[in-house]
Formats: structure tokens, sequence, C-alpha cells
């Protein structure tokens, strides 16, 4: 009985997460969500069931159910920095077409949420615009730097004063194609990625 009693301690004691642990499980637990379902069916009672906490735990971490989705799209906005960042010393032509192929893998897998993200957004929604705004900011300068620091585009890059809105142009369009893309694949993920790394190079090209 003391055993029984001593392994239940031990296995409570393996169970307790510190706060950014059990953060971090809740915003794992919800990009699973977001990605599989819309928006609109995604109850935070299944968040909650899920990851084994009380729904009352879960608001303390994240008030509404739109702060716990502007949570989870920005991990995932950081995610994806982290995956499309640039290589040293690799071509920026070859890493523009990896980092596409790597953004529109993402946006296959997580369509509803890519979506919800962008709804959100157009429809003017302050939590997610503030995640929007950041989340561009640190795409456009990741794109700048890599620009910048490559033979063929560093010139064009620092001689004309257009290029960071080029490239703001450019993740707009970006977005607009997967979008369309979403509703109904005319085109394969070969020919979207090729698209769109035409539309970049045709605008920052020496």
């Amino acid at each position: 009985m003391a055993a029984n009693r001593g392994e239940s301690r031990g296995e409570s004691t393996r169970r307790r997460l510190s706060t950014g642990e059990r953060r971090e499980q809740l915003l794992t637990v919800g990009a699973r969500l977001f990605s599989e379902s819309p928006y609109d069916e995604v109850w935070i009672e299944q968040v909650a069931e899920i990851a084994g906490v009380s729904r009352g735990l879960l608001y303390h971490y994240f008030p509404t159910k739109r702060d716990f989705f502007a949570a989870v799209v920005e991990r995932e906005s950081e995610r994806m920095l982290q995956m499309t960042a640039a290589v040293p010393g690799v071509p920026a032509r070859e890493q523009l077409a990896a980092a596409l192929d790597t953004y529109l893998e993402y946006v296959h897998t997580h369509a509803h949420g890519y979506r919800a993200f962008h709804r959100a957004d157009a429809a003017g929604d302050q939590t997610v615009r503030r995640v929007y705004q950041r989340a561009l900011a640190a795409q456009e300068r990741q794109i700048l730097a890599a620009l910048a620091a490559d033979p063929e585009f560093g010139f064009a890059v620092e001689a004309r004063p257009d290029t960071k809105l080029a490239v703001r142009g450019w993740l707009a369009f970006t977005t607009a194609v997967c979008l369309e893309w979403l509703r109904g694949p005319e085109l394969s993920r070969e020919q979207v990625r090729d698209l769109c790394a035409r539309a970049l190079l045709g605008v920052i090209a020496p």
C-alpha cells in the first residue's frame, strides 16, 4: 500500500508542468485542433480535455478563445520563421524555392488555421491584427536580410528604396495566392511555388 501511494505521488510529480511547459502544451493542442477544424468548430472544452486540465486553468492562461487562437498563430509564425531561416552561403534563388516549399506545405497542412487567421485579420480583429503585423514585420526583415547578403540581389536592396515595399507587397500577393489555392487547387504546389518565386524575383531583380 505504501509503495502504491509512493508510485502515485511519483506519477503526479512527473505530470506536474511548469507554467511555461503547460502553456506550450496548450498551444500544441490548439495548433492541432485549429489545423483540423474550422475556428468555430474548435471548443475550449476540447482543448482542456485533451490537455488534461480544467477549463478554468486554460482561461487563466488565455482569457478568451480569440486570445488563445492569436497565441497559437503567433507561436506557429515563429516556428515558420525558424523553418524558413536563411542559410549562409546558399544563393537567394535556391533559398526562396526551398522556403516556399516549406511554407506551402504548412499552408496545406494547416489550411483551417491559415484561413481563420487571415479571415480574422481582414475583419479587423485587433488581437489577431497585432499578431499579423508582428509576423509580417518579421517576415520582411528575414527576406530583406537574405537578399542583402546575396551577391546577386544585395546591391539592389541597398540602392533601391522601394525594395521593402516590394517585399511587403509580395507577402500580400503570396497570401492571396495561397488562399485562392486552398479554395480549389487548380495548380499544383510546385506551380504555386514557381508563381510566387517569379513574382518576387521579377520585382527585385537588378
